[in-house]
Order: structure tokens, then sequence, then C-alpha cells
């Protein structure tokens, strides 16, 4: 029987597509939290339409991200189990090159970092579709991918990249390591927002990594986030949003303890926490202190130098529906690249629909054909964008700016300009 704060929406199986929602902090179990930015309601971001499903309605969840008090940690109350979201899933790290590239020097970085050879073992939780550990197997390096979603997890295995189908846990972690050994690696980029039971993650990480190994973790940074006003990348998918000071609390919650930090630029901002068992760990570098500094300089650790991004936020919407307006008005076609999670936030939010924006396009065939969650844009490959020859092209995902504005240099060709949204409504010469 489901409790007074419990919600449950069922779907044709009868199985529940959401988990217990909770006044209280996630991390410290806190109930005094406050509101950073209220997104309204929407549909979960990649659960693209199909056409036959246009008549059908849709279930939005709200998209309130709030402070804890206590433990400063931002967070979305877990409407949507990941089950819902990645037992099948829509994306896949593949189609962005320069993902890839960056994975590959990651790879790179890390044999030279931790002395890594034929003799080591490394583990990727959340691997996808074997974007990094593809670089692993052609070093020789033992490796083997923990992936929930089915589809993209055969993906990685077509590449030879060892996959198994599983959600981390501390319990899947020990069968994990118990079957295959405990890794000299644990990677997990990408997923650690992902994940409502952040404490439980983590000990699964600590059950996979060896007593003196590393679990490497890439997240974005709320201090980017901030202060660059990406509030497109708030989505249901994303359960919390980390500075380095209340991503170091989730780790000790879980028995690593964080040793080192790398600011890098993926998804906007991130941040590449290095971390080891929290008895042998040792003093956190330097970098760990002046990054803790930069965020407190923001504000970040305290409750009240959250205020303000919700203000923030409304400006970038305003400037871009008067910009679609204005186009319209002219005659001007305007069309989207990419249908990425954080667009159909940005879409949603904005209240942006066909009327406004004709279609998007995206290199990914599993999207061809289907339309963009809320606002029902419809989704084409990319080369309807040279048969079209639109006005403007609104790039949806903006943190591959160098990489898309190079794909689309042929817009030039009939005076087409590329326009970027966020930090600030961009229209490029």
């Amino acid at each position: 029987m489901l409790a007074p704060t419990d919600t449950a929406i069922f779907g044709e199986t009868g199985e529940s597509q959401l988990v217990q929602v909770s006044s209280a902090c996630r991390l410290c179990g806190s109930t005094e939290l406050q509101t950073f930015v209220d997104l309204g309601a929407t549909p979960p971001c990649e659960l693209f339409l199909a056409a036959d499903e246009l008549d059908a309605p849709e279930v939005t969840y709200p998209l309130h991200v709030r402070v804890c008090e206590r433990c400063l940690l931002a967070q979305v109350p877990p409407l949507i189990t990941p089950e819902a979201t990645f037992s099948e899933y829509a994306y896949f790290s593949s189609f962005s090159t320069s993902y890839v590239a960056h994975a590959e020097a990651f790879v790179a970085g890390a044999v030279e970092r931790l002395g890594l050879g034929p003799d080591s073992f490394v583990v990727e939780v959340a691997s996808n579709d074997g974007y990094l550990l593809q670089h692993v197997v052609r070093r020789g390096i033992r490796c083997l991918g923990v992936e929930p979603s089915v589809n993209v997890g055969e993906a990685a295995r077509e590449k030879g990249v060892p996959t198994v189908t599983a959600f981390l846990s501390p319990e899947t972690g020990a069968e994990v390591a118990a079957e295959h050994g405990r890794a000299d690696l644990v990677s997990a980029n990408n997923v650690y927002a992902h994940i409502p039971d952040v404490v439980g993650f983590t000990r699964g990480l600590r059950e996979l990594v060896k007593d003196d190994g590393w679990v490497s973790i890439e997240v974005q940074h709320l201090l980017t986030l901030v202060e660059l006003t990406q509030f497109d990348t708030i989505y249901h998918e994303h359960f919390q949003y980390y500075t380095v000071l209340t991503a170091q609390r989730a780790l000790e919650a879980g028995g690593l303890t964080l040793v080192d930090v790398e600011r890098i630029g993926t998804h906007g901002g991130s941040i590449r926490l290095w971390a080891q068992r929290s008895e042998i760990a040792g003093p956190p570098t330097a970098a760990v202190a002046a990054v803790l500094a930069e965020e407190a300089a923001a504000g970040l650790h305290t409750v009240e130098g959250h205020a303000g991004f919700a203000e923030k936020v409304s400006r970038v919407r305003d400037d871009l529906l008067r910009f679609l307006l204005d186009a319209r008005r002219d005659g001007r076609t305007v069309v989207a690249y990419g249908a990425p999670g954080k667009g159909n936030t940005l879409l949603n939010y904005c209240g942006i629909r066909p009327d406004l924006l004709a279609y998007t396009v995206d290199r990914n065939p599993y999207k061809h054909g289907r339309f963009t969650p809320g606002t029902r844009i419809p989704i084409h490959a990319p080369e309807r964008i040279a048969e079209d020859r639109p006005d403007y092209v609104l790039v949806l995902p903006w943190n591959l700016r160098t990489e898309i504005s190079a794909q689309l240099e042929y817009v030039r060709d009939w005076g087409g300009r590329l326009v970027f949204p966020i930090p600030a409504l961009e229209v490029m010469d």
C-alpha cells in the first residue's frame, strides 16, 4: 500500500513507473529544502513519440529543483524510476564524434596516470554503446561495461566491448566483482547525476574497485550551470546537480574519499572526480581546495548563494521566444539541429511548438520519424536542412558548438545563420 508521500503511475503492464516521492533530502535526510528553480511540468526528455502516439495524452512530471539547507545538494524528487528511463534508451554516445575523442583522451590519460597495462582491469558503469571502453579494448586491457539499457548495451557488444546488463547497486557491484574481479579503475561518466539512490550507487562503485584502485567520475558542475544559465541540462533523468562540495559529501556517504578533481569542458562544463576507498585515500590535492574556493566565492556553499538563478532562466526564455516570434512575423524559416534531452527541457519550458520551430534533425536514426516529447516537433535526418535551406538553424546541443558548427558550415552557402540559445541568445554572422 502506498504511504501518504508515495505516488505511482502504472503502465499497461501494471508496472510502476514512479518511485516514492519524499520531501526529504536523499543525501542527508533533511526536510529543509528551498526552491532553486521551477521549470514547470514536462514529459520525460527521452520519451520521443511515434506518429501513431500524437493523439494520445502524455504524462508530465514537475521539474522543480530544490536545494537542501543542511548539505546543499541540489535535487529533483525521484518521480521516475531509472528502470522506466534506461531499460531502453534513445541516447547513443558514439553519435558525438567529439565525445568519442574525449573518451579516447581520457583512456590515454588514465593509462598514463595509473600505469594501466595488460594485467589491469577497467570497469565502466553506464558504459552506453562502448564509446569509451572500445579504446580500452584496443589497448589490450581487460575491461567490462555495466550498462542497464539493453539496446545500447547490445551496440557495445557489437563493438567487441564485454558488457553486462545491470543497474549498479551494492549487491550488483559485489556480484560483478565476485565473477570478474575488482577493478584497478572504475569509470562512471555522466551517470552520477542519473541515480536517485546516490549513497547506494556510491557503495556499488566501492564494491567494484580494488583496495588500492581508483574511481573516476565525470559529472556536470553546478558552478558552470549557474554561471552560464545552463538550465536545459535539468531534466528528470538528472536527480541531482553537484558542486565539488556536495559530490565530496556524497562520496563520503558511500565509503569513498575525493582525492583530486579536474575541471573539464564536456557538457558545457563538468568536473572529473578522482576518489579512492576511504580507508586508504590520501589527503585532497590543491586542485580540490582551489575548486572549493571558486564555488564558495560564487556563493554556492550557502543556500542564499543559489538565489537569482530562476530570474536568469526566464530572461533566456524571453529572448528566445522574442527571436522566434520576430522571425515568424518577418517570414523567416527556423528549424533546429539536434534532439537531445536538454533540448526538450528548453522547448517545453519556453512553450515552443511547430508553429515557431518547423522541425529538428538528428544524426541518430532511432529518432527519425518521431516527435519531441511535449512539444511534438517532428525529427528528420540531417539532410533535410540542405533540402529546405532555412534562414536560421537553432542549435539545441549547444555544448557541442565547435563540432556542430563545422558540420553545419554549409548553411552559410545560402546565407543561413546558426543560433545558439545558451548561455545567452546568439545569432551567428
